[in-house]
């Protein structure tokens, strides 16, 4: 593949290098931040050969390319260091709901620090099987030089996290770092080994010790933030070198150690305690939820939102129980199952995806089998999710544990090797029967592999589906959720509503219908299957708001009120309110035909299906 091909075409994709605001990757994709999304075609991106997938979640543009996604990553970076840097403010919407804004900050803010994490973790796997193999005494200077290299990365935590949040904040990373090593500085720990109280200019002085810690350092760099900009705009131009910096340092590391610092470590304590509690009471929930879910938290970007906790415990206690078990049998289910794909599959195409991306997930990074095969097949998708939830179930009654912050996988075996001889062993089973439930699963299911174009016969009669509401029309894939804009539920419009009514789209009788309201089903006496959904993520308001007006089996007509539903409220809650319009049954049809008008009232015509 020419790398450097990919990288310009991705560019020219995204609306030019002027585009990017920023860009960073993990192990398999690209994460963008943009400053006009309207530059980016995301259709065009997809297209491209080499690009797996394209996500928007969690605050970020990913672009899934697996496991070449360094040798793009440079060949992008290598055009963006002749661009010249300018200002951009961020509006309201570029900031998006406070959900996507705080995983975009732990992404961000993680993203440059997951080698350092991953080298230290390695490392501390190489030292326990050179102790397990008595190569190496415990005792001795070559284990204690090992073991503060491994510990390393995640005692300096606080300073390596300070240049990924100067990186998000948009402020000064060496400053960001400086604040970071005073909160780590000799006589700091000095005096909070000795215990003593401490005051500053008469303000009290929580004595906390910040090494290793996660959340204080990331809420400390966003208050310097606005201090610099302060900075920025008060100091005088004449002496603007030597005062900004004073009065940054001056008042931001205060700040820090009297009230921001003991405040994100209260919440840091607060979350482990939390998972402490649940891990003494129900061993077997969170590896089980973490084992089912984990691929959905990949797909909305909220696998980031455990990284914090788990790379906590693994400094404070040596091991963590939040990530990596439930993660580890999620990843060898994913395997699994995708390999027994590959094994039923007749297309020679999905075949060999199914081959390389199912041994690339056992090895521990799923995201090409994830976007490749099991999104798109979906019953294999489900039986990851059992094989997952089966693993992390045995994970947590018998108390497996991680001691290194490494990738959960195959490769990954040494990092549960640590003081309790049976944790690898668990480890051991745990992959086993993840890996069998996981396969099974998918084979029992099955799949429904795509019949060539010429195949395709039309199973329904034709239909015609009128607009349920007034509003804007767009395509699919401009909204933003990938369940829908990649047509996983079927093929589709969407419209964004201009008053709060929803009307029968079409004769028929109501399949579904929320409790909360927010998205309702129909199937048309054809047999065409509609799904509309109103705005995104608005399940989480449980039914405020909504008021459906039917009721599931209930025969309607065309034009109908179904729902009515206070569009201005939920725009207030930060809520998009984008409709999908889903044909569920959509393979069903050979054509399907879609409306371009910009506007459009409730009663024209929509979509024609033959």
């Amino acid at each position: 593949m020419n790398y450097q091909q990919l990288g310009n075409d991705i560019i020219q994709s995204i609306g030019g290098i002027d585009n990017i605001k920023q860009l960073t990757h993990c192990a398999t994709r690209l994460r963008f931040e943009f400053y006009d999304m309207n530059k980016v075609n995301t259709k065009k991106v997809e297209s491209l050969n080499g690009v797996i997938s394209v996500v928007e979640k969690g605050g970020q543009y990913q672009v899934v390319i697996g496991n070449e996604v360094q040798s793009v990553f440079r060949a992008i970076q290598s055009q963006m260091k002749d661009v010249p840097s300018t200002s951009h403010e961020e509006s309201d919407e570029e900031k998006g709901s406070l959900v996507n804004r705080i995983i975009s900050v732990i992404s961000t803010t993680f993203t440059p620090v997951i080698p350092a994490l991953i080298g230290g973790g390695m490392i501390k796997a190489v030292l326990s099987i050179l102790v397990l193999f008595n190569l190496v005494n415990e005792a001795s200077s070559t284990y204690e030089i090992i073991n503060f290299i491994s510990d390393a990365p995640f005692y300096f935590m606080p300073v390596l996290l300070a240049y990924g949040a100067s990186q998000k904040f948009k402020t000064s990373p060496i400053m960001a770092m400086t604040m970071a090593c005073a909160l780590l500085h000799p006589t700091w720990s000095g005096l909070v080994a000795a215990g003593s109280p401490l005051t500053f200019f008469g303000a009290p002085v929580v004595l906390v010790d910040y090494a290793s810690s996660v959340i204080p350092i990331i809420l400390s760099v966003w208050i310097m933030s606005y201090v610099e900009k302060f900075a920025e705009k008060y100091s005088p131009s004449i002496i603007k070198f030597f005062l900004k910096p004073l009065l940054v340092m001056f008042i931001s590391v205060p700040i820090a150690l009297i009230i921001v610092g003991p405040l994100g470590n209260l919440l840091n304590d607060l979350v482990q305690s939390g998972a402490n509690y649940l891990n003494a009471h129900v061993s077997w929930l969170i590896p089980m939820l973490m084992g089912a879910f984990q691929p959905f938290l990949t797909l909305t970007g909220t696998a980031w939102a455990m990284t914090p906790i788990a790379t906590s415990q693994i400094s404070t206690l040596g091991y963590e129980i939040v990530n990596g078990p439930g993660m580890l049998a999620s990843n060898i289910a994913q395997g699994g199952a995708t390999l027994a794909v590959a094994l039923k599959a007749k297309d020679e195409n999905l075949k060999s995806l199914a081959s390389s991306s199912g041994f690339t997930a056992v090895m521990g990074i799923t995201e090409p089998c994830l976007y490749g095969v099991l999104l798109k097949l979906k019953r294999p998708f489900v039986a990851s999710m059992i094989g997952g939830a089966a693993g992390g179930i045995y994970a947590g009654i018998t108390g497996l544990v991680r001691y290194a912050f490494v990738s959960p996988g195959l490769t990954a075996i040494p990092a549960f090797i640590g003081k309790n001889p049976m944790n690898v062993v668990h480890a051991i089973v745990t992959i086993i029967i993840s890996f069998v439930v996981g396969f099974v699963a998918s084979w029992i299911l099955g799949f429904k592999e795509d019949a060539p174009q010429e195949e395709v016969v039309a199973t329904v009669s034709k239909d015609e589906i009128v607009a349920p509401c007034d509003g804007t029309v767009k395509p699919l894939s401009e909204v933003n959720d990938d369940v829908f804009s990649q047509e996983i539920m079927g093929k589709g419009i969407a419209i964004e509503p201009s008053t709060g009514n929803l009307y029968a789209p079409c004769d028929g009788t109501i399949t579904v219908c929320f409790p909360t309201g927010h998205a309702i089903g129909l199937k048309s006496k054809n047999g065409t299957e509609i799904l509309m959904h109103v705005g995104i993520d608005t399940v989480n308001l449980q039914g405020k708001y909504f008021s459906p007006q039917i009721q599931v089996n209930e025969e309607v007509k065309k034009g109908q009120l179904l729902l009515t539903f206070d569009l201005a409220k939920i725009k207030e809650e930060g809520y998009d309110t984008t409709t999908p319009i889903i044909i569920t049954n959509s393979k069903n049809f050979s054509s399907l035909q879609f409306e371009n008008d910009i506007t459009i009232q409730h009663g024209n015509k929509l979509i024609s299906l033959a």
